[in-house]
């Protein structure tokens, strides 16, 4: 981790050259993003100590989903720092995870001020953790970019085999009730759809087993659920 650095998310590089004047006179080192996939990779990259973002951004992703991909990995706080007002889109954020809303325009000293307490706030709980792959046998998840990778190659999965598979990843040598699955990754209402999670699974073994027929990594525990087995994780047949 960069004990001093803040990365600065905007599409307004006028906002951004603002925010970093503040942030420099400060004593902060300021690294600049103008969308949220260039800003996931340099959270995982750099490790700064805080993120500060607009929540409407351009490119392949908003603010909302570069923040829950960036949770997926860390627990940096966040403080959104834009000229939205309505009520329930700063609740939709703050329920993302972010730590601070402020609105713009902005008053430098309270940002600095709020910055401040928020660092001494986070760093006294605990540092912030970030683990930007996860590695479980044979396959390698990197997380910032949502990339599988089987024996060094690289598999393509669907939005909801990727949120199954980290799933299996992130409670690997654990048995995983269908129900337990089902909530995580489809949703409580869905929680009695066995059969959802049957194809899923069996999908997700063609591309990672060497014998499907035979599946050695995620294995079936009739009656409960499954359990993907690693003998090298790390983070942390039916």
């Amino acid at each position: 981790m960069k004990p001093k650095c803040i990365i600065v998310v905007d599409n307004d590089p006028k906002h951004i050259s603002l925010v970093r004047q503040v942030l420099s006179t400060a004593g902060y080192d300021v690294q600049a993003a103008n969308n949220g996939e260039k800003a996931v990779e340099m959270v995982a990259q750099e490790q700064p100590i805080l993120i500060i973002s607009e929540i409407i951004l351009q490119g392949n992703i908003d603010g909302y989903e570069m923040i829950c991909r960036i949770r997926e990995f860390s627990e940096i706080p966040i403080i959104v720092l834009s000229t939205i007002t309505n009520p329930e889109i700063i609740l939709r954020a703050y329920n993302t995870g972010i730590d601070d809303f402020i609105t713009k325009p902005f008053n430098s000293k309270i940002l600095l001020a709020r910055i401040s307490a928020l660092l001494k706030r986070c760093y006294a709980i605990a540092s912030t953790s970030t683990n930007a792959e996860i590695i479980c046998s044979s396959f390698k998840i990197n997380l910032p970019r949502r990339q599988v990778t089987v024996d060094g190659e690289e598999i393509y999965l669907s939005e909801t085999e990727y949120n199954l598979l980290l799933e299996f990843a992130r409670h690997s040598n654990q048995v995983l009730l269908h129900e337990q699955l089902l909530s995580a990754v489809w949703g409580p209402k869905f929680r009695h759809e066995i059969d959802y999670l049957r194809s899923y699974v069996h999908a997700l073994r063609r591309k990672l087993e060497s014998n499907p027929s035979h599946p050695t990594v995620i294995i079936s525990k009739p009656g409960l659920g499954y359990m993907l087995v690693s003998v090298n994780s790390q983070d942390s047949g039916e």
